[in-house]
């Protein structure tokens, strides 16, 4: 999505020592992705408070609440359509799947123990088994929970589970993510249209059993089963309002341990404890309201003045001295920041001026004088901390696959020489008869100064003319899924630990591929490799296929590996994070 390592290891506990997604507006679009609000405010005075001053109002009336910035207005609310990691991380607040992220108590890295590493632990199952059929199939048998309701009261049962994964893979809902149940048996032909969507292998037993039926053994799966995307939804709030469902607090009905009090589109979302939910006893905060907001003095403002108790950014100018004072905290994150070009309009359609590009991009420059936040400079797409065939115990996916360029500027003039020569050979030397084309980038002051760096790169290296466009979030998020768009800034962090989190998007057709790539080729090594039940041939078939994406046909300039920046308020206890870029606030409380 648009954000580090054994998937067994993963399953029972995710620890940020181990990790390098989805999309956020801040870093990405799970990309990066990446990515990635009904007004109700029934206590008038209490919100009005909370906004002035969010510590004074705990200290005041013996309740705690939080305040937080991730993004400004996000796309969707609806956990199956989102694909940012700011949507992913308010839906692990108000939905539960059948696995959850759970606090570790062990300090996250980088954190000085202002946040906790999570853990992959049953959600709203209580327990499951695991089955290897004769056929080379797999089953999960999953025990629901006792007690476990939506937000209105009404049971959760098995039924909700069957009902919303069917719906991820039915083509009608058009949910980007829908290729993460492919492993699940007729999932692939349900989304080519070949079947229909009850064919599944999903389904409910009975009210407290749910089966699914894996074409092969995925080692991810746990993890998939805690993925915002597979979160139940209500069948009859969604017939009755349709795509309006999300936009009233009436029909936005949940099962996890929050529910939407508030929308006030473009200012923010409160949100509320779930008082049905079967932990709401030890659940920290009365409310979290999330601030939609997309100005980073504005963040660092709140957050200075107490109206903000957390921050995901700030004005770049200030990194480098937050960081050193220790406000500003760095974690692992599995995510790539990159560029990518639209391959089906012209000059991008040419593998060669992709290339080019991507050669003339001096990505040390950027990471030690633009992000200044510890990123590494990229030579492939698949980040460092990514698990190869040997998992933890061998090299990584990106060390054994090494570098498709040199990233550093000790080889910058080499890599611009080429750049130049691949230039002319597509018919455009020292830049001459290239057409002016546009860079879009999501409003950020982060985004802005590696949006201006890359353009005097460009044009200096390359005699090209680039001009820069900024959107706000949603927005920048549509008119990069339509292609409408040149070049475009973009990011992705990892869904599970795995190579294919990163790879398989970019197969014909996909929701979250942006570049609009299209290679049969391609798509036959994915496909390939979903399929293998051999672990050492199927990573080299996601090898062979990064080769063909980077390697022959450049279609995205990875710039550089991500961390993970936050400022918490001091006082405020029992965060917790995981790699894959969520920060979970449900279980906070002041000291």
């Amino acid at each position: 999505m648009k954000k580090k390592v054994l998937s067994i290891l993963l399953a029972a506990t995710f620890t940020v020592s181990m990790f390098a997604g989805c999309g956020n507006s801040n870093t990405t679009a799970k990309d990066d992705n990446a990515a990635k609000t009904e007004d109700t405010a029934d206590d008038a005075a209490e919100e009005e408070t909370k906004d002035d001053a969010a510590t004074e109002d705990t200290a005041s009336d013996g309740d705690f609440n939080i305040t937080v910035n991730l993004a400004s207005e996000p796309m969707t609310m609806d956990p199956a359509l989102n694909s940012s990691v700011d949507g992913g991380i308010m839906a692990l607040h108000l939905f539960e799947g059948l696995m959850k992220w759970e606090d570790s108590g062990e300090v996250a890295n980088g954190s000085d123990g202002t946040a906790d590493s999570g853990k992959l632990v049953p959600g709203q199952a209580e327990s499951y088994e695991k089955t290897e059929n004769e056929d080379g199939t797999v089953t999960y048998t999953f025990k629901l929970r006792d007690g476990i309701k939506w937000s209105d009261g009404k049971d959760v049962t098995a039924g909700d589970f069957e009902y919303s994964w069917k719906r991820l893979v039915n083509p009608e809902t058009a949910a980007d993510y829908n290729y993460m149940l492919d492993g699940v048996v007729n999932a692939t032909e349900i989304m080519a249209g070949e079947k229909d969507p009850d064919e599944l292998a999903a389904k409910a037993l009975d009210d407290k059993t749910f089966e699914v039926t894996l074409v092969n053994d995925l080692n991810y799966f746990e993890e998939l089963c805690a993925f915002p995307a597979m979160m139940p939804v209500r069948e009859d709030m969604i017939e009755k309002a349709g795509d309006q469902w999300t936009f009233d607090t009436a029909t936005y009905i949940s099962n996890g341990a929050y529910k939407l009090k508030e929308w006030t589109h473009n200012s923010q979302i409160v949100v509320e404890k779930n008082e049905n939910y079967y932990d709401v006893e030890n659940l920290g905060p009365e409310t979290i309201t999330f601030k939609l907001m997309d100005d980073q003095n504005a963040m660092l403002s709140g957050f200075n003045s107490g109206e903000l108790d957390f921050i995901e950014d700030v004005p770049q100018a200030e990194i480098a001295n937050l960081i050193a004072s220790g406000d500003m905290k760095i974690v692992d994150y599995i995510g790539t920041y990159y560029v990518c070009f639209q391959t089906q309009k012209a000059p991008f359609d040419d593998p060669r001026v992709r290339k080019a590009f991507s050669l003339a991009i001096d990505r040390t420059y950027i990471v030690n004088q633009v992000t200044q936040s510890g990123q590494v400079e990229a030579g492939g797409f698949v980040p460092s901390g990514v698990y190869d065939a040997d998992g933890a115990d061998g090299d990584d996916f990106r060390t054994v696959g090494g570098d498709y360029y040199k990233p550093t500027d000790a080889d910058y003039e080499a890599n611009c020489d080429e750049a130049r020569q691949l230039l002319a050979d597509a018919g455009y030397p020292n830049g001459e008869g290239f057409p002016v084309v546009e860079y879009l980038y999501n409003t950020s002051d982060a985004h802005k100064a590696v949006a201006e760096a890359l353009q005097f790169m460009w044009e200096e290296e390359l005699g090209v003319k680039v001009t820069l466009n900024n959107q706000e979030w949603a927005a920048f998020l549509q008119t990069r899924k339509d292609g409408d768009y040149s070049i475009a800034r973009n990011g992705w962090i990892a869904d599970y630990n795995d190579p294919i989190s990163f790879l398989d998007m970019w197969m014909t057709g996909g929701g979250n591929n942006d570049a609009q790539y299209a290679n049969d080729d391609y798509d036959a090594l994915i496909k390939q490799a979903k399929t293998t039940t051999d672990n050492a041939e199927r990573m080299d078939l996601l090898h062979q296929a990064e080769d063909k994406l980077i390697g022959e046909d450049s279609v995205l300039a990875p710039l550089y590996f991500y961390t993970q920046k936050y400022m918490l308020a001091d006082g405020i206890e029992g965060m917790y994070y995981c790699p894959l870029g969520y920060f979970f606030f449900g279980y906070t409380h002041q000291a």
